[in-house]
């Protein structure tokens, strides 16, 4: 794993989310309790089931949260980019990691010890009342994510990770540039099926003109559209 540490002036916590609220000295202390690191992409940053409890924060770039088969198949859950925090876990319950995270680009990082996360958000309400919003969202997303592969078909599932990614591109836009586009293999992994099934029903949506595959993006041309066909499915 090819990694090498970045200095304490090429970086700065003040991007990430949980901290927004945080003043600029108690701040200043955390970071002071961070070590930093770059990332390739590809890189593993942490393994699933390891018994590390740091708490991770993307200074930039973006990861990806993986599960692997034992037969080498990889199911996905999400990206996250600069600003995110994963890792929180462990450092919460002393568990084992739920799940691999890999660099999806080139990142830095900049890692916490649990010990120090966990008298964090003891000593500053602040950040334990930001983390509550973020660790909801995640469980929102995972009972989603259940409710679909346990009721939609192949087809809708591609569809509902489809309008995901258009509505976190350009949130509230009636159409949507995801860039850079996620390969076929990427989405099949993230609704569990196979590339064939998502390149056909890309090739179905393209007919009935909801989409265009541009050069290394996916215009979504019709989001309101796109939605309806998923709420369809889903009756909400």
């Amino acid at each position: 794993m090819a990694r090498s540490p970045v200095t304490h002036a090429d970086w700065s916590l003040a991007g990430v989310t949980i901290f927004a609220d945080l003043p600029t000295k108690a701040l200043d202390r955390v970071q002071q309790c961070c070590s930093s690191r770059s990332f390739q992409s590809g890189d593993l940053i942490v393994g699933y089931l390891d018994t590390s409890d740091d708490v991770f924060f993307i200074i930039s770039g973006e990861v990806r949260v993986t599960i692997y088969s034992l037969a080498g198949k990889a199911v996905s859950f999400r990206d996250l980019g600069g600003g995110e925090v994963f890792g929180e876990y462990p450092a919460i319950d002393q568990g084992p990691r739920s799940a691999s995270v890999e660099a999806r680009t080139d990142c830095v990082v900049a890692t916490l010890p649990g010990h120090a996360f966990r008298e964090l958000i003891r000593s500053e309400p602040v950040v334990a009342q930001a983390l509550l919003p973020h660790l909801v969202m995640k469980i929102r997303d995972l009972t989603m994510r259940v409710y679909e592969f346990s009721t939609l078909a192949v087809s809708n599932r591609i569809q509902a990770e489809l309008l995901r990614l258009a509505r976190l591109a350009e949130p509230g836009s009636k159409s949507a540039r995801i860039a850079p586009a996620p390969t076929h293999t990427e989405i099949a992994s993230r609704v569990s099926t196979h590339r064939e099934a998502v390149t056909r029903e890309f090739a179905r949506l393209s007919r009935r003109g909801l989409i265009e595959r541009q050069r290394n993006a996916v215009l979504v041309k019709d989001v309101d559209r796109l939605a309806e066909m998923v709420h369809a499915a889903t009756g909400e």
